[in-house]
């Protein structure tokens, strides 16, 4: 586990790789060549762990969005890939569309996901909080939903989409960078 330090010019990324979950595109769901990424157990040196995370990704070329949940339903984007940072609380996702695999995550856990990538809020605690944020060229992400959007489209705007020059967490030198790769 490591400490980021909002002060900090350089941000150091985790000292241990993230996990790296694949999914297959199921017909209704895109998901993407690309894996998910899961840096677990970061730690702010701040008060508020929220505003540490969007330091951290604003700092990374990542702007923070919003703060709030995960829907419900399943759902993907196919305009933009998402990094999605625990501020409080735990929560269990869905992750991969409606047969995808179960994650558990909890304050401190950072998940970025390349568009196309299913996922949907299985439970979460009373105090679950994140913040959310996108590439700077990629701000006006959408809400597909299996079943209702043209997957065929939806392909097609994905694979139209450039990979970030930066991992939220760990900068241009970070693991997004590397395996993210054409």
């Amino acid at each position: 586990m490591n400490d980021i330090d909002p002060t900090s010019p350089t941000p150091a990324p985790p000292s241990d790789a993230p996990e790296r979950l694949s999914f297959e595109d199921d017909g209704r769901t895109p998901n993407s060549r690309y894996p998910v990424l899961c840096y677990r157990g970061l730690k702010t040196a701040q008060e508020s762990s929220a505003e540490a995370l969007e330091a951290l990704f604003e700092r990374n070329g990542w702007p923070p969005q919003w703060r709030g949940g995960v829907f419900d339903y399943h759902h993907y984007h196919a305009r933009a890939h998402e990094t999605l940072g625990v501020a409080t609380g735990t929560a269990t996702l869905i992750l991969g569309g409606e047969d995808g695999r179960d994650i558990d995550i909890r304050a401190g856990d950072v998940l970025i996901l390349p568009a196309g990538t299913g996922h949907c809020r299985r439970s979460a605690s009373d105090d679950f909080q994140l913040v959310a944020a996108y590439p700077p060229s990629q701000q006006n992400w959408d809400l597909c939903r299996p079943g209702e959007t043209d997957i065929a489209t939806a392909r097609a705007t994905i694979e139209a989409l450039a990979n970030p020059d930066s991992d939220p967490v760990g900068g241009p030198g970070g693991a997004l960078t590397a395996y993210w790769r054409d």
